[in-house]
């Protein structure tokens, strides 16, 4: 299976702080990777390194088997990126932004690959709507529809159901899994729904002050920890009490 992301001994240093310390970790075609842990535990950091808004202190990201820092442009084209803080142009109308970004992304038929969206988003009645006057949760939507205009090989998700109802955010982590599935692309996911990530992830890596402390299946890592449930491991994580090996 191919690995579409390699990361090694990734390390973030924040004047004199480290934030991620000597991360390494892949992800393989089809694949779909929780990345959890408590707040301060490197996740956005490493996120933020991935889309090269932040730059590695040490270490190495490779994409499709070719360096990120020297193959940028290129690398970042066939990825995309959804979190609550990645809001759009709120003076642009939903239909709008998607036109223009799959313009920026190179796609062919700007305006039919927006109206696919929306529709597939359940974005359509709000098409001529202007972005700012939006819901939270409809622009959740509207950011998760912007995030596969590029039909991304490697999806970024931070926190992409914050703000969503929970029968919508069902729905749309099955359109999400559907559509990566068709790309054969992978996704690396942070969430604090323990349920969502358990429900979607094929394997999760746990990290605590910047360390990965446990990677392995959501099966695997219960049996281990010898808990019921994915939340326990994170209690147990977040409050530094995790002593079972890994």
């Amino acid at each position: 299976m191919q690995t579409i992301l390699q990361v090694d001994n990734l390390t973030k240093q924040f004047n004199g702080f480290t934030a991620v310390n000597r991360v390494s970790f892949e992800v393989r075609a089809g694949e779909i990777v929780g990345l959890l842990g408590p707040n301060g535990a490197g996740k956005t950091t490493i996120i933020q390194m991935l889309l090269t808004l932040l730059s590695p202190t040490e270490g190495s990201i490779e994409v499709f088997g070719k360096n990120l820092e020297h193959h940028r442009e290129e690398l970042l084209s066939q990825m995309n990126f959804a979190a609550p803080y990645s809001t759009l142009p709120y003076n642009l109308t939903p239909k709008e932004n998607l036109t223009v970004f799959s313009f920026l992304y190179g796609v062919s038929n700007q305006e039919k690959k927006a109206e696919f969206l929306l529709r597939e988003f359940n974005l359509t009645a709000l098409t001529n709507e202007k972005t700012g006057r939006l819901s939270s949760g409809e622009q959740m939507r509207l950011v998760l529809a912007k995030a596969f205009v590029n039909n991304p090989k490697l999806l970024l998700l931070d926190e992409p159901t914050t703000s969503i109802d929970p029968a919508i955010a069902r729905e749309l982590r099955s359109k999400i899994h559907k559509f990566m599935r068709q790309n054969g692309g992978a996704i690396l996911w942070t969430s604090h729904n323990m349920r969502e990530i358990e429900t979607m992830s094929d394997r999760i890596i746990f990290l605590s002050r910047g360390k990965i402390v446990a990677d392995d299946t959501p099966q695997n890592l219960k049996k281990r920890f010898q808990e019921e449930d994915l939340e326990e491991i994170f209690i147990n994580i977040a409050r530094g009490s995790l002593n079972k090996s890994t």
